[in-house]
């Protein structure tokens, strides 16, 4: 058992001294010293479960209270992981995909899909993925769930089942998942959507150029909304710039003034039109208030490969433009060890770490460490996750690195996460756990 480097006093309370933290992730009315690029200095009160203040450092903390002395070292909130696919995690032993490719993954997980998504199947990959998430630090996720028919009658029971087994350490939202040629019968997206309303999800689809687009957005619009449904799209994950759907999406949402949240995932597409063209998605994008979250690592994965070439192209879409454009912003895992991306477990920090290093997300940092905490909280509807500040849940991830090139250049493993205060056990589950379930690969 690991609960990382600090030595939490046994007190109830007690002060975390000493700590660096992202300014963008940290709420307080006290004036906090800078710590340089985007980091200041703080002590963190914590009362129980809970943040009781954050205020300036001081070289003699008041009270009797227990300290924990970071020595210098970072705090930050619990990671919100937006954009994540845990029905397929971990089928990669038993379904590879067998080149690499977009098409080689839709493939291999509509046949794994097929022939082993049981419940206890499901189960229990969701599950190995969830306690993988905790362990790093994550206090919120949010799933897609492949809804085709037949299978929204299994996976939204099962995950349903999943989010009370986990209630008080993963906050867990559910989308469906289906494409978005199904809008074409209105009663498939009637009973999806009513299912998902039943087991309180978000309705979902991916969407591309295909004939019927703007009727197909508005029939989907239009049960999310009968049905009080927030949308979370997968927008042009494609390097093809003829792939324009995202504006499509934006036009629908202004054109049936849908009043719920919209997110679109992934698009990709939009970083290699013309600079004119994307300027005017980017527009209407922002005037639909519609957030947009980026999964850099499966993208860079998937995204211009070919065979015995070099891919020329990141596969990240256009946050620095996006964000400047007033849009909300945010990056995510996406897949783990699935035909769509054989690698990943999870860790939101190495998600920020990769983002940065893909989108030169630095130099300097400023907001950028939001899109692991703080935006994607706002955009779940939980203002209250991702975020430093004095009445919220002491769920903290520490770390010894006291800079952005300490964090950055060493994976963390080290890290010590507190849950309501306390620290957790950070061991990552073993992957022979699941070894049975692919006996038959």
């Amino acid at each position: 058992m690991s609960t990382g480097f600090a030595r939490v006093p046994a007190a109830g309370r007690y002060l975390i001294a000493n700590a660096t933290v992202p300014e963008a992730l940290v709420e307080t009315d006290a004036s906090l010293p800078a710590a340089g690029d985007g980091l200041v200095s703080t002590e963190i009160e914590i009362d129980g479960t809970t943040i009781a203040a954050i205020r300036a450092p001081t070289d003699t903390p008041a009270g009797d209270l227990p300290v924990l002395d970071m020595d210098a070292g970072m705090a930050w909130p619990g990671f919100v992981d937006m954009h994540t696919h845990i029905d397929k995690g971990h089928i990669w032993p038993r379904r590879a995909n067998p080149d690499g490719t977009f098409m080689g993954a839709l493939n291999a997980a509509e046949a794994d899909r097929v022939a082993n998504w049981s419940p206890d199947d499901l189960a229990r990959r969701m599950d190995f993925s969830l306690r993988c998430a905790y362990a790093h630090g994550t206090v919120l996720l949010r799933t897609h769930l492949d809804s085709i028919p037949p299978q929204h009658t299994t996976s939204w029971p099962v995950f349903s089942e999943m989010r009370e087994r986990w209630a008080g350490r993963i906050d867990l939202q559910g989308v469906a998942l289906i494409t978005i040629e199904m809008a074409e019968n209105t009663g498939v997206i009637e009973e999806i959507s009513a299912l998902v309303e039943a087991h309180g999800g978000m309705m979902g689809c991916v969407t591309y150029m295909v004939p019927g687009l703007d009727g197909f957005l508005d029939t989907v619009i239009a049960a999310a909304a009968r049905h009080g449904l927030d949308l979370d799209f997968h927008s042009d994950e494609s390097q093809d710039p003829g792939q324009r759907s995202l504006a499509h999406v934006a036009e629908a949402v202004l054109r049936n003034r849908f009043g719920g949240r919209v997110v679109c995932g992934h698009c990709c597409s939009l970083a290699r039109q013309p600079e004119e063209e994307a300027r005017r998605t980017i527009e209407r994008v922002a005037e639909a208030g519609i957030a947009v979250v980026s999964l850099p690592m499966c993208n860079m994965y998937l995204q211009d490969r070919h065979a015995g070439r070099t891919p020329r192209s990141r596969g990240i879409t256009m946050l620095h433009e996006l964000a400047a454009a007033g849009v909300e912003v945010a990056v995510a895992s996406d897949n783990t060890r699935d035909p769509f991306y054989a690698y990943g477990d999870l860790d939101m920090l190495e998600v920020f770490c990769e983002t940065v290093r893909i989108g030169h997300f630095d130099h300097p940092f400023a907001m950028w460490p939001q899109l692991v905490g703080a935006a994607p909280g706002r955009i779940l509807r939980r203002p209250d996750r991702g975020i430093l500040r004095a009445g919220t849940p002491a769920d903290i991830v520490l770390f010894r690195a006291r800079s952005w090139t300490e964090l950055l250049s060493r994976p963390q493993s080290e890290r010590s996460v507190l849950r309501g205060g306390r620290p957790i056990d950070t061991t990552v589950p073993d992957y022979r756990e699941l070894d049975d379930l692919f006996e038959s690969a």
